[in-house]
Formats: structure tokens, sequence, C-alpha cells
């Protein structure tokens, strides 16, 4: 050491990730999914109040607007009024992708808030596999129920 330089005490490495899961407080933790079901749930409380069966509430989808064909989400606000109503006939009628997206939300959602509380990490594991599947089962849906054939799946 210089005699110049003040003498400075050692200190211990500072770990940049901050506290670790088990430090922070449970209700800490599940803040931002409980904030996602807020929000999720604000949504279809809006969409089972007001109509989309009623003209002038919602816009018409764009590419059904121009083309008349009927992308993935058609039907999608009102299989979601039907589906809060508890009419999961209509719900699916309207768009059946729809419905397995909400069940496929809530069983992801309640994984994620478990993992959450208990202090892991969610981990999918979704490969390119997994999600050009979705796509491609998204595509052959789409097509489906824009031919002649596929009546039953108009929304």
């Amino acid at each position: 050491m210089n005699a110049d330089s003040p003498a400075v005490p050692a200190q211990a490495p500072r770990s940049e990730a901050g506290p670790g899961p088990s430090t922070v407080p449970v209700r800490r933790r599940l803040a931002v999914p409980v904030g996602l079901l807020a929000a999720v749930a604000g949504a279809f409380a809006y969409v089972g109040a007001v109509d989309p069966n009623e003209p002038g509430h919602y816009p018409v989808c764009p590419l059904y607007r121009l083309t008349g064909l009927y992308c993935p989400g058609c039907g999608g606000l009102r299989s979601a009024h039907a589906f809060v109503h508890g009419d999961l006939p209509a719900a699916l009628r309207d768009n059946a992708a729809g419905v397995a997206a909400y069940l496929g939300f809530a069983v992801l959602w309640t994984v994620w808030t478990i993992r959450t509380a208990r202090g892991r990490p969610l981990r999918l594991g979704l490969g390119p596999a997994h999600l050009w599947t979705v796509g491609a089962l998204l595509l052959v849906f789409t097509v489906v129920r824009n031919l002649p054939f596929g009546g039953r799946l108009h929304p």
C-alpha cells in the first residue's frame, strides 16, 4: 500500500441479481400473476356486460370486412361473452380455438401462480416445434372454417 492512499476496508462482492425468491414475501411474488388475472377478469367482465351480438359495440374484424374471410379470432368476443354467461356450446360454436385458449390460459396461470408462491420460476420449455405446432393448428382452423364444409366453425 502507498502511504498517500487511505486504507479502504475490504468489502464482500455484491450480487447484482438482488434477493433470492425465498427472501421476497409471498404477496410481493404474487403481485404480477394477481395483476394479470385482474386485467383478464376485467376484460371478460366488460365483454360479459357489453353484448358483442348487438351491432355497434365493437369494431368489425378488418380481415372479414375486407375479404369476407374469417380469421382465427373472428367470433372471439361472442365466444367470450357466451363463456362468461356459462353457455359453453355457444362459446364453442362462436370460436372453438378461443375456448381452448381460455382454458389453456387458466391452466398456465394456475401453474405459474403455484410455482411463484413456492418461490420457483415458471419454466415452460417450449421449443420451436411446439410453437410451429400451435401455428399450424391455428392455420388449419382458419382454413377449415372458411371452406364450405367448415360451416360449423363459422362464428
